[in-house]
């Protein structure tokens, strides 16, 4: 059972951003701060990439475990309520990933992607890898 009703859910789950996050806006920083330009969600391209460094040919997308359904990761569970349908947005979210990152890949693209908790966990780490494959 839902802790909230479901007009507040709702309310909840419509506040949540599809971009411009924390840990994008961070990354974004920590990557202008250390010489590199780029574009953010630029629609011409496949799925929208968090950050595009068209210098480099790469996309990097910074997924939420909870959305992208992140394997064997704390933050990617599955509602106890309307659990069906949960399953099946967690199955689409996965095969549009897929298919974005193929189209990317086949217009000469390098896909990145970065996931929530890596970053929590080690997000100057994880700033050092993006940086390595751009060299």
């Amino acid at each position: 059972m839902d802790v909230f009703s479901k007009e507040k859910r709702s309310e909840v789950m419509s506040r949540i951003k599809g971009r411009d996050t924390r840990l994008e806006i961070k990354i974004r920083s920590q990557l202008f701060k250390d010489g590199f330009r780029f574009r953010k969600n630029d629609k011409r391209y496949p799925g929208k990439p968090d950050i595009l460094l068209p210098k480099y040919k790469t996309a990097i997308f910074i997924n939420g475990c909870f959305w992208h359904n992140h394997a064997n990761c704390k933050y990617a569970y599955v509602p106890k309520t309307r659990r069906k349908f949960w399953m099946e947005k967690f199955k689409k979210n996965k095969e549009r990933d897929r298919k974005n990152f193929h189209l990317l890949k086949k217009m000469g693209w390098q896909v990145l992607v970065c996931w929530e908790c890596q970053l929590k966990r080690n997000f100057s780490g994880r700033i050092d890898k993006i940086k390595s494959k751009l060299d």
